[in-house]
C-alpha cells in the first residue's frame, strides 16, 4: 500500500483553467476562445479512484492532461502531496513525472508502432535511471506478467496485439516508474464490453496492490459506478456536482446529473425502465449560454438561470452542487 492513509488528500485541483484560442469562419476566420476547463477544483484520496463523467466536449479528458501538464493550463493550482506540480521544473518537474503517470484512450494510437514492446516499458525505466539492463530486462518480464501478458509479448510490436492486449501494454508503461496516481483517460471506452471488464478488474486489482490513486475519466455512468468511489459531473467545463459515487447517483442534486442517470442503460434485463434522451446538444464552448450553461436543456430552469452562473453550493462535507435549486435565489 502506498504511503499515507486513506483519508489523506494526494491531490489537490483548485481553479483550473484552460482556454484554446482559433480561427472559426471562412472566408473571413474571425478569432474565437474556447473554455475547455472553467475554474475546476477536486481533491483526490490516497488510494481512491475518483470519476470525472460527463458528455463528449465537456471538457474531462482536457482536464486531466492539464493537471498533468501534458496541456498547459492557463491559471488554477495543483498540488501533489504538498507539491506544487505547476511551478515544478527541471529535476522537480522529471520526478513528479514517475508519480503521476497517465493511461491514454486509444490503446494504438498511444503506442509507436516501430517500437517493441520491451523497449516501449524498458525506456521510462532508463530515462528515470531505475537499474542497469538486466535489472531493466527482468522489470519488464514483471510487468507484463503483472498486466496479464507472456513474457514472449516483449518482443512483438503493437499491430500484433488486440485493442484489449494494447490497453494492458497501456497500462504496464504507466506502471513502469512506479506512480502513485494514474490519469485514465477513457480507458476502456474503445475497447469491446466484455474486454473492458477485464481492464476495469486489471485496474481495480492494481488499485488493491499497489495502492494506486486515479482520476478516471469516463462518460459511461456504469463503469464510474462501479471502479470510483467518489465523481465530478462535468458540464461545459464546469464541474456541476461532485461527491461520493452511490450519493451523487442514487440521489443526483443537479438536473443534467438526473438526466444523466436516465439516460444511462440499466444492465438488469428484469429491470423496467424508460430511456430518457437529453433534449438539444451541448452548447458551443466557444460561446456557452449566458447564466447556467445547462438551461436550455434543463426541465427545471427558472427565470434566474438564464442570467446568472449558480455559485457552488456545498450540501454537505463531501457533496457539492452548482445549481439554482439549491441557493437562495432558486427558493
Amino acid at each position: 500500500m502506498a504511503s499515507g492513509n486513506a483519508t489523506e488528500t494526494v491531490l489537490s485541483v483548485k481553479g483550473l483553467s484552460k482556454t484554446f484560442v482559433t480561427k472559426r469562419g471562412f472566408p473571413n476566420p474571425v478569432t474565437v476562445t474556447v473554455r475547455a476547463v472553467d475554474d475546476v477544483s477536486f481533491a483526490v484520496r490516497a488510494g481512491e479512484a475518483f470519476g470525472l463523467v460527463g458528455e463528449s466536449g465537456c471538457g474531462k479528458s482536457t482536464t486531466g492532461r492539464a493537471l498533468l501538464r501534458l496541456i498547459e493550463p492557463d491559471r488554477g493550482a495543483v498540488t501533489y502531496r504538498g507539491q506544487d506540480v505547476l511551478a515544478a521544473s527541471g529535476a522537480e518537474l522529471r520526478a513528479l513525472r514517475r508519480k503521476l503517470q497517465i493511461v491514454f484512450q486509444d490503446p494504438y494510437a498511444s503506442l509507436n508502432p516501430r517500437r517493441g514492446i520491451g523497449e516501449t516499458l524498458a525506456e521510462p525505466m532508463r530515462v528515470h535511471k531505475m537499474g542497469d539492463r538486466a535489472q531493466i530486462a527482468e522489470r519488464v518480464k514483471s510487468l507484463l506478467a503483472e498486466v496479464g501478458l507472456p513474457p514472449s509479448a516483449a518482443d512483438k510490436y503493437p499491430h500484433e496485439f488486440s485493442g484489449g492486449q494494447r490497453q494492458r501494454i497501456g497500462i504496464a508503461r504507466a506502471l513502469s516508474v512506479d506512480p502513485e496516481l494514474i490519469v485514465a483517460d477513457e480507458p476502456v471506452s474503445a475497447l469491446d464490453v466484455s474486454i473492458q471488464a477485464q481492464v476495469l478488474l486489471l485496474l481495480r486489482d492494481l488499485q488493491a496492490r499497489r495502492g494506486l490513486s486515479y482520476v478516471f475519466v469516463a462518460h459511461d455512468l456504469g463503469v464510474v459506478r462501479f471502479f470510483c468511489q467518489s465523481v465530478a459531473v462535468m458540464y461545459l467545463g464546469r464541474i456541476v456536482e461532485s461527491g461520493p459515487v452511490e450519493e451523487v447517483f442514487n440521489q443526483p442534486a443537479h438536473p443534467y446529473t438526473t438526466v444523466l442517470r436516465q439516460a444511462s442503460p440499466v444492465p438488469d434485463p428484469r429491470a423496467k425502465s424508460i430511456a430518457v434522451r437529453i433534449e438539444g446538444e451541448v452548447p458551443s464552448a466557444a460561446n456557452p449560454p449566458q447564466g447556467c450553461h445547462f438551461h436550455p436543456r434543463c426541465p427545471n430552469a427558472m427565470p434566474v438561470c438564464k442570467t446568472v452562473y449558480p455559485a457552488w453550493t456545498q450540501l454537505t462535507p463531501t457533496r457539492g452542487v452548482a445549481c439554482h435549486l439549491h441557493t437562495p435565489a432558486g427558493s
